[in-house]
């Protein structure tokens, strides 16, 4: 087998995407024990490889929150000047124009990226999958990529490993934060996430209000928590209920927020971040996908056994987002057969 001394893996995208791409690295270190490896990604999502025993380095994609001289070259140029001469492999899972044309002029001599980009003849180990089609689950593609050098490994729910931690400064934090609400130690305590930032079709506002109503008054859980960006404030805002209901949104960055995670019983949620982190941190999870391929949750599904999955109940075959929207799909999840599946769900 070729020796690989310094690996470098890209995902600039969104906090679910670098969740799902994780598991990489756990691999990459079973097979090249002596490797050494890089990962780059957002500043906003450098939160996900702390503490991770086998990344060796962070680094963050630099396009963001700079104003570059020369635009877009002054980007290109900023980011060849930290990655050149220094990686044998270039995993790119999120590939864009920016990074391949980056990685090709930093002189990497392995350069793995998909074979459907009018720039990928910048990738010179070409991956013939097309992941839009929904054949697999996002993070087996990711692991598919592997076999570029020589890593055919099987991965599934019950072997998958993240490896993401909880930091003692965010953990003190939410410890602070629950304390001010309160929530005393012994209380049943879930997390309620209705955003999704427009990654999917979301479940209806006005049925993510039913379930806790339900799941309140029924007693089933002691308090709920509601979170969200700060744009995102108005909108769950609209799910505080009673005393039992607190608007957390805005309140936490990244770090903080997977360490609250790490505190719940259980997280509700559309297709977006916080659920790929509740998986990974091996929490219970609900979610509510829409039946478009490209979303589905066979390819954005959280990434566990642990699970409750509801899709629109109406037959539409084919979905588009399209007609997702027009024949109003998620309005059809029945919240009363979701309520009896998550009161089961937490009894086991």
């Amino acid at each position: 087998m070729t020796k690989y001394n310094n690996i470098l893996i890209v995902r600039t995208d969104r906090i679910g995407d670098v969740v799902l791409t994780l598991p990489l690295v756990t691999l990459i270190k079973k097979h090249y024990p002596n490797s050494k490896i890089t990962f780059l990604l957002r500043e906003y999502t450098k939160s996900l490889t702390q503490n991770n025993p086998f990344i060796d380095k962070t680094i963050t994609l630099k396009n963001e929150d700079k104003k570059y001289l020369f635009g877009f070259l002054g980007k290109v140029i900023a980011n060849v000047k930290q990655l050149k001469n220094k990686y044998d492999v270039c995993i790119v899972a999120s590939p864009s124009f920016l990074i391949a044309l980056v990685i090709f002029l930093s002189k990497i001599k392995v350069r793995i990226g998909t074979a459907y980009r009018w720039y990928s003849f910048f990738f010179n180990k070409k991956i013939y999958e097309h992941r839009k089609y929904g054949q697999r689950h996002e993070l087996e593609f990711n692991v598919r990529m592997l076999k570029s050098i020589g890593i055919d490994e099987n991965i599934n729910e019950n072997n998958v490993s993240f490896n993401l931690h909880v930091t003692k400064k965010s953990e003190q934090f939410v410890e602070n934060l629950l304390n001010e609400i309160p929530v005393k130690q012994n209380e049943k305590m879930i997390i309620c996430h209705p955003g999704s930032g427009g990654s999917a079709v979301d479940l209806p506002i006005g049925k993510f209000k039913e379930l806790i109503e339900l799941l309140v008054h029924n007693m089933i859980v002691d308090i709920i928590l509601i979170t969200g960006s700060k744009n995102e404030e108005s909108l769950c805002n609209q799910l505080v209920i009673n005393q039992k209901t607190k608007n957390l949104a805005g309140q936490t960055n990244l770090e903080e927020m997977i360490a609250l995670i790490n505190k719940a019983e259980l997280v509700i949620s559309n297709s977006t971040g916080p659920i790929h982190l509740a998986a990974a941190l091996g929490k219970k999870v609900v979610g509510f996908y829409p039946n478009i391929i490209s979303c589905s949750p066979k390819r954005w599904g959280p990434y566990t056994t642990k699970k409750l999955i509801f899709t629109p109940e109406i037959n539409c075959k084919k979905c588009t987002l399209a007609q997702c929207k027009k024949l109003n799909c998620m309005e059809s999840i029945n919240i009363e057969k979701v309520f009896l599946s998550i009161s089961n769900f937490l009894k086991n």
